[in-house]
């Protein structure tokens, strides 16, 4: 257990840190599983709607460093490519 108040201090403010990050890595998952949802369902409209509200939290994501940005990238890239074969 931290024993200064430099150590405690620096423990709570882990503490918050890890707290808010766990729910933006969480918002980032329910953003592409929202997106998935939409290309099952088989609304290619709909699902590109989705994407771009998903995109903007990904991107929001990637710039905080909550994910690296090549991450977002990827994550992106197959959204994009689960849609466009939507029509195939």
């Amino acid at each position: 257990m931290a024993n200064s108040a430099q150590a405690r201090k620096r423990a709570r403010q882990a503490e918050e840190a890890r707290q808010h990050n766990a729910s933006q890595r969480s918002a980032f998952r329910t953003a592409i599983k929202k997106v998935l949802k939409a290309v099952e369902a088989g609304d290619k409209s709909a699902a590109q709607a989705v994407f771009q509200q998903s995109v903007s939290t990904i991107d929001s994501l990637a710039d905080k460093k909550i994910f690296h940005k090549n991450k977002a990238a990827r994550h992106k890239s197959r959204l994009s490519a689960a849609i466009k074969g939507m029509a195939a």
